[in-house]
This record gives C-alpha cells, structure tokens and sequence, in this order.
C-alpha cells in the first residue's frame, strides 16, 4: 500500500514538472538580478588591538607578571564596551564628519573579544571600501584616547591597522541563487500538491473509484476519428 501511494506521489509530481522548472527558473533569475543588480555591494575590514602595558612601561628586562595578565583579560570586556559606547561613537562621526547618527553607526561596527586572550577586534562594514577602513582606524583611535581618559591608564596599542578591502563580504551571489533553487523546488512541489489537491475533475478509473465511491466494470477504449 506504502508503495502505491509513494508511486501516486511520484506520479502527481512527474506529470507536472513543467511548473517545478518554470517556478525554479523564475526563483533563480530573480535572486540573480538582486544579487547582481539592486543590492548594494559591502566590504569589511578591521583592526585589532590588545590591552597590555603601555610602551613606556614594557622593556626587555621587565617580565610580564600574571596578575597584570590577568587584570588585562578582565579589562578586555570593559573595554569593549567603552568601543561600543555613544561617547566614541558620536566622537568619530564628528571627526569624519560622517553624514549618520549614532544608530546607524552601531550597525557598520561590530566589536569582538577574541577568547583566551587580551585582543579586541573592530570589524566595520560599508558600502566603500576606503571609508570602511578609515572608520576601522579612526575608531581605534577614538577609542584609545576614551580609555586613556576614562581609566586614566594607557595600556592599549593597536597590533594591525584597518586595511582598504578588495572583495565584497556581500551580497553572495551564488550562494543565494543556490537558496532560491532550493526555495523554488520547494515552493512549486508545494503548488502542484495544492492544485491536484483542489481537482476534483475525473480522469482516471481509479479516480472514479476514489471519489464517487463506486466500481469499474467497464472501460470505452478511445479510437482514432475517422
């Protein structure tokens, strides 16, 4: 019985393949020329800084003790939360005279602690490349005068600057022409049953006996007219 069924099913699908082509291609095409055409291209770049003591501080016959070590992996979240603060954020957009609030500013940045250690990674995204990197370093910059500021210590020191991103992060073209493949083979198997499902038309014998309930004790062959 399992197999009869899955033989319908099969067969529902089968009959009409043209609209699972013709939704997938349609799905496809539409992905592509958003990918390719409406949406906007966005790079990313960043910069990392570590908190440690300070240049003054640090010689080749001073040892790092592990106490200090470890008050730095605790600053680590602190300062990342001062990176993330309004106070740098409107600061740098006045220095760059950038034309978004604050919001809007908190969207592009992007603030991570790598784990296990005393580095923190500034990531922003935008739609131009140079401005990106100029706003990865200016952050960093801003930031490292709120901390000298704020806790009166001077203990951060950037170890890469923002670099000019060559490629887009996104959008991904291929990857979403992938998705609505996927999605339109999805959606039109979804159709197809929907239609068969709403057909109460006769078509076959078996038909006859599946709605109107009643047995097939003959069948009227169809002959060519002549």
């Amino acid at each position: 019985m399992e197999e009869i069924e899955l033989r319908e099913l099969f067969f529902i699908v089968w009959k009409k393949k043209w609209l699972i082509v013709l939704i997938t291609l349609v799905s496809i095409i539409a992905s592509a020329l958003v990918s390719f055409f409406i949406l906007p291209s966005e790079y990313e770049t960043y910069t990392t800084l570590m908190v440690g003591k300070s240049k003054e501080y640090s010689g080749m016959n001073q040892s790092i003790e592990y106490n200090d070590v470890l008050l730095n992996k605790q600053l680590v979240s602190t300062y990342g939360e001062i990176a993330k603060s309004r106070a740098v954020g409107q600061e740098v957009i006045d220095e760059l005279g950038l034309d978004i609030n604050h919001g809007q500013f908190s969207e592009k940045l992007n603030v991570s602690l790598v784990n296990e250690t005393e580095i923190i990674k500034l990531s922003v995204t935008h739609d131009d490349p140079k401005e990106a990197a100029v706003i990865a370093n200016e952050t960093a910059k801003i930031f490292m005068e709120q901390v000298k500021q704020i806790m009166n210590i001077d203990n951060v020191q950037v170890i890469d600057r923002a670099l000019v991103p060559e490629n887009a992060v996104s959008p991904k073209p291929l990857l979403n022409i992938a998705i609505a493949g996927v999605l339109g083979i999805m959606l039109s198997v979804f159709v197809i049953f929907i239609l068969e499902y709403l057909d109460n038309t006769i078509k076959t014998a078996n038909d006859i006996e599946k709605h109107l309930d009643l047995p097939v004790i003959g069948m009227i062959p169809k002959t060519a007219d002549k």
